[in-house]
């Protein structure tokens, strides 16, 4: 049976009411490929199979927040309350934040005093920062115990926990003094104490730090997780290494619409976004650059008598700026890439601007041999002249451009993937026309 034949008789099997015949479909289907179905069923449909799954939990995980947040308002209270109370703390409480208040207010009292706390706690922290991402469910040893102490305690942790792969050694005062795996709980004797094992040179980071600084320390030194704590080193969490996956393709998703001048956020979404939404997100950048497409304009108003006594330069104009703007986009894309990983730093600069000139002079003149035979072709060998020399400069200058300013909004504290495609673009095409007249003017005049 097909995808879209089965997906029809599942959802006529709801609007039926034949629930055990809807629940006996789904019942070999994995929790994440469940959520995919519920995506393509009518929101009242999804609902009623959703709440009657046995691993809703689970199934309620994998769908993408937005829809989350849908299904939260006509799932009725007391099951919303259970699902959302047996999620990890920080899946929860990002259910939580994307409910409106009288929603907020309403899912509260259902839950249990600890639950309650917990959400309250973790949705104070900032966006963007470690706390925002962090769970609180996490193993926890005194360093004074025995392993076999230390592995009997797990196996009581284990269910409330996010993982045991690794246990944090505290103190009474809750501050970190040192980590353990499972694996040397396992191969340690059992009556070692935890502090004559545990390693105390710990990784961590502090729960005001950047979601993307601890994303990369967790990528960098290869981590299931980073313990987070607070301005006195009393721990308070961990970020797991799904949470830092997660956060690095959101901080793809915003850089790459950046790149493309659309004024998006990791939780765009191209099929669902409004009409009007998606006009707002592009006509911002898109007004600008008209504006800044004006200084095309001028440079060739400026160079209208040698564009009127050579009109061929007119037939080779749109190559010889597109050039410009398409290597200006290149070394713009594997600089904002380069900066965004940590390859180059602001001190960089001058180095990677000697390299850049060498691969730009070397993409110009081969650029050029090119272009300059068809403008022999075209007109004569001053023509092919003016053509070579300014293939050569317009190139040079495009990468200069791209490569540096994502540089200069870095070190202005500004993101420097809104060093955009198109703005790059933009700025090239001004330089190139301006560039392409003027040596026409010193040449064929």
């Amino acid at each position: 049976m097909g995808y879209n034949n089965f997906l029809y008789l599942l959802n006529d099997a709801l609007e039926k009411n034949h629930l055990e015949l809807a629940l006996a479909s789904v019942k070999t289907f994995r929790a994440a490929d469940v959520a995919d179905l519920l995506m393509q069923l009518p929101l009242e449909n999804s609902k009623n199979l959703l709440i009657h799954l046995p691993d809703r939990v689970d199934v309620f995980s994998f769908l993408p927040p937005e829809y989350q947040a849908e299904l939260a308002k006509i799932i009725p209270r007391n099951i919303l309350a259970e699902i959302i109370g047996e999620m990890s703390s920080d899946k929860r409480v990002d259910v939580y934040k994307r409910l409106d208040t009288n929603q907020q207010n309403a899912l509260l009292p259902a839950l249990a005093q600890a639950e309650r706390e917990d959400i309250r706690q973790l949705a104070s922290y900032v966006e963007g920062t470690a706390g925002a991402i962090m769970s609180s469910e996490y193993a926890t040893l005194k360093s004074n115990m025995t392993v076999s102490e230390a592995i009997t305690m797990l196996r009581r942790e284990a269910p409330d926990t996010e993982t045991i792969y690794f246990a944090y050694v505290l103190n009474d005062e809750r501050k970190l003094l040192g980590v353990i795996s499972l694996k040397e709980l396992i191969l340690a004797a059992e009556e070692q104490s935890i502090g004559s094992i545990m390693t105390t040179d710990i990784l961590f980071a502090k729960v005001d730090d950047d979601q993307d600084e601890v994303a990369k320390i967790i990528a960098r030194y290869d981590l299931l997780a980073l313990p987070i704590v607070d301005q006195y080193g009393i721990m308070i969490g961990i970020v797991t290494y799904d949470d830092a996956m997660d956060v690095a393709s959101e901080e793809a998703t915003e850089d790459f619409l950046k790149v493309g001048a659309v004024n998006g956020s990791s939780r765009f979404s191209l099929k669902t976004a409004p009409l009007f939404q998606l006009y707002k997100k592009r006509v911002y950048w898109l007004v600008i650059l008209v504006f800044g497409s004006l200084l095309s304009g001028i440079g060739i108003a400026h160079y209208e008598d040698i564009i009127a006594e050579h009109i061929v330069l007119v037939f080779f104009l749109p190559l010889l700026v597109g050039s410009g703007g398409n290597a200006g986009s290149q070394s713009s894309t594997l600089m904002v890439r380069a900066l965004a990983t940590g390859d180059v730093q602001f001190k960089d600069w001058f180095y990677l601007l000697g390299r850049e000139t060498l691969v730009a002079l070397g993409l110009g003149v081969t650029m050029a041999v090119a272009v300059s035979l068809l403008g022999f072709y075209r007109g004569d060998e001053l023509v092919a002249l003016v053509l070579a020399l300014s293939m050569t400069g317009i190139v040079l200058l495009g990468c200069l451009i791209g490569m540096s300013l994502p540089f200069i909004l870095n070190k202005l504290g500004l993101d420097p993937a809104s060093a955009s495609a198109p703005l790059v673009t933009s700025i090239c095409d001004a330089m190139g026309v301006l560039v392409y007249l003027f040596i026409a003017s010193l040449i064929l005049f």
